[in-house]
């Protein structure tokens, strides 16, 4: 923290990063506690997109998928470009065995697709997984890689 926060109040080192937190508990698999996490984090900043698809993931690890498809949706009202809630709908979406609507979230994510070394595992995943949909020769298909964001 610099003087000058110090001096006039940024950076309040007693303030809670919600968000960060809630992140950290996810990769410590923690799902409970990272949903608890993220909805502080969104009282913070209401509608944010990015914590909205946190806590679809979160809702998604502790198998309450309807309420993660709802919240992948939510956010693809606000944001229809949003590739992480495309990613995330299309596969709940292939694992409930709506297929054609699947394929055509996968096809959104690939349209715009995150950039990244950590994103191009999801990119081969959605790429391998829509060639498979279709019947296509492709690569071979990743393990699906963790539901996390860009």
């Amino acid at each position: 923290m610099t003087i000058w926060n110090k001096l006039f109040g940024g950076d309040d080192p007693g303030r809670v990063d919600y968000y960060r937190e809630g992140v950290d508990l996810l990769s410590d698999r923690k799902y409970h506690e990272a949903l608890t996490s993220f909805r502080l984090a969104l009282k913070e900043s209401p509608g944010d997109a990015v914590v909205l698809q946190q806590i679809a993931i979160c809702y998604t690890r502790i198998g309450m998928t309807d309420e993660a498809a709802k919240t992948y949706k939510h956010v693809l009202q606000k944001d229809p470009t949003a590739s992480g809630a495309h990613y995330g709908l299309a596969f709940i979406l292939l694992k409930d065995g709506e297929v054609e609507e699947g394929a055509e979230h996968l096809e959104a994510f690939l349209a715009q697709p995150p950039d990244g070394p950590d994103a191009e595992k999801h990119v081969r995943h959605a790429r391998g997984t829509l060639a498979e949909l279709r019947g296509e020769a492709h690569e071979s298909n990743p393990e699906p890689p963790p539901n996390e964001l860009f």
